[in-house]
């Protein structure tokens, strides 16, 4: 009879130990299900009802929580954001002519389809410079301020670098205009 005694208390060991570790696999598929869904949803209702679902059908309520579940995480959600956002300032970063509307490349002086003035040249670096900016940002020299009215013809040739292709451009377009 001691083997019988011995026996039912092995059972009842191994019974107390699956019971708790089917419990413990219970609350923790719960408390991933909670996670989870937290990671993916903002919805309160949506977080309490998938683990409820969970927590009353254990293993079936968790497949079906994974069929229903979104896609991807409220992180991931706001990585893509974050690159479709950055596409389009990149995309939207393209300088444009006021005047016309065209595509300009930044190093542009003068936009070649409608001539006009996109930047300034520095007067000491001759680098391409906006024309609002009073100091060239590569060599710090003060710029000359920008002449608000439409300049002659012989000032707007004095400010391009002689023999340049804006001077001869600008000469160009002087002769046409003398001609009409």
């Amino acid at each position: 009879m001691d083997w019988v005694q011995t026996a039912s208390n092995v059972v009842l060991i191994i019974a107390a130990f699956l019971g708790a570790f089917l419990a413990a696999l219970w609350l923790g598929l719960v408390i991933w299900t909670f996670r989870d869904i937290r990671a993916r949803s903002r919805d309160v209702f949506a977080q309490i009802l998938a683990a409820l679902v969970v927590a009353i059908l254990n293993l079936p309520g968790l497949l079906i929580y994974i069929m229903v579940r979104p896609r991807e995480t409220l992180a991931e959600a706001y990585d893509r954001s974050l690159e479709e956002e950055a596409l389009l300032q990149s995309i939207e970063a393209q300088e444009s002519c006021p005047g016309c509307g065209q595509r300009t490349d930044k190093d542009w002086i003068i936009c070649p389809f409608c001539q006009t003035k996109l930047k300034k040249s520095c007067h000491h670096c001759d680098r391409a410079i906006d024309l609002h900016w009073t100091v060239c940002p590569y060599c710090g020299a003060t710029q000359r301020p920008v002449i608000t009215t439409s300049p002659t013809v012989a000032e707007t040739q004095s400010s391009y670098p002689p023999g340049s292709a804006l001077a001869q451009a600008s000469q160009a377009r002087e002769e046409t205009e003398a001609v009409e």
